[in-house]
């Protein structure tokens, strides 16, 4: 699936329990169905000094740019951006179309 995606990498704050966001998260792209699918993963092998400190990725695929309006606008969205918002010491966001070169199999 090509589509639109929308990537945050993030480092959390020291007291945030990552558990609580990350059920949070679920919870917000079950709820929403203009996210097609959603994928995270926690860096368990870069070098500290490639990773800048950041921990976390999360990436989530729209059907196109109007569905990631969409999920950027959705009340649910909203809600859970002021919480993620606070939990976060450091993030970057891209969101692009997607090209894909090689599919999963």
């Amino acid at each position: 699936m090509a589509g639109f995606k929308h990537l945050v990498i993030v480092k959390f704050k020291e007291d945030v329990v990552v558990e609580d966001i990350l059920k949070g998260m679920q919870k917000l792209v079950s709820e929403i169905d203009a996210v097609k699918s959603f994928e995270w993963g926690q860096d368990i092998e870069g070098e500290e000094m490639l990773g800048q400190g950041f921990t976390h990725a999360f990436l989530m695929t729209f059907e196109d740019k109007q569905g990631y309006t969409a999920f950027v606008g959705h009340p649910c969205h909203v809600e859970f951006s002021a919480t993620f918002s606070t939990a976060i010491d450091k993030i970057v966001l891209l969101d692009f179309p997607s090209v894909v070169v090689k599919a999963a199999t």
